[in-house]
């Protein structure tokens, strides 16, 4: 597996070569809504999403109210990351449904206008997971079995990773790095 220096993170080529654009009306939001933990979050979103509670909290079911009330709107995991809360232990407790679908009260709130803040950004950069070793972040392809749809449209549409994740990789790396990281996976794909 080959790798390349983008100021203080280490990409895999691998990245590259990956066609990915979500399909919610296939998937219905599962990765909000299965696995072990909840969303990572970054110490200073604990504050914010602290901060947006009067904001965020109206909209969510009363279930997932009555679980904050209860338990808080974010905890420690078992491998000691500080991640969203989980409802019943199933879903992101931010989730609400709209036809079906899992979506984010975060963005909800972001679309109306009612807060500058989208989501987390390990939501928003979703399927790309950062690992950090000492200053140097790493973003890895998280491949999951219920992002199968989402893979099969970007084939189908020709969407690279990369492109699909422009905004998010931008918000994280700022756009002198997305730029740099565009020519690497123009330079990648003229092999």
């Amino acid at each position: 597996m080959s790798m390349l220096q983008i100021g203080k993170t280490l990409i895999s080529e691998d990245i590259f070569k990956v066609k990915f654009g979500c399909n919610l009306t296939v998937c219905k939001g599962a990765c909000c809504v299965c696995g072990v933990s909840g969303a990572p979050l970054e110490d200073e979103e604990i504050d914010i999403i602290e901060a947006l509670s009067t904001i965020i909290i109206p909209i969510l079911p009363v279930a997932n109210q009555a679980t904050i009330a209860e338990k808080g709107m974010w905890y420690i995991d078992e491998d000691h990351d500080k991640v969203t809360r989980l409802h019943d232990n199933k879903g992101c407790v931010f989730i609400i449904e709209k036809k079906g679908v899992a979506t984010c009260a975060f963005e909800k709130a972001f679309i109306e206008g009612k807060t500058n803040f989208r989501k987390p950004i390990s939501c928003h950069l979703y399927p790309i997971r950062i690992s950090k070793i000492k200053n140097t972040s790493i973003p890895n392809y998280h491949d999951w079995d219920i992002c199968k749809p989402a893979i099969e449209k970007g084939i189908i549409e020709n969407i690279s990773l990369i492109d699909f994740l422009k905004a998010p990789l931008i918000r994280l790396f700022g756009t002198k790095w997305y730029d740099e990281l565009s020519i690497a996976q123009k330079l990648f794909n003229a092999k």
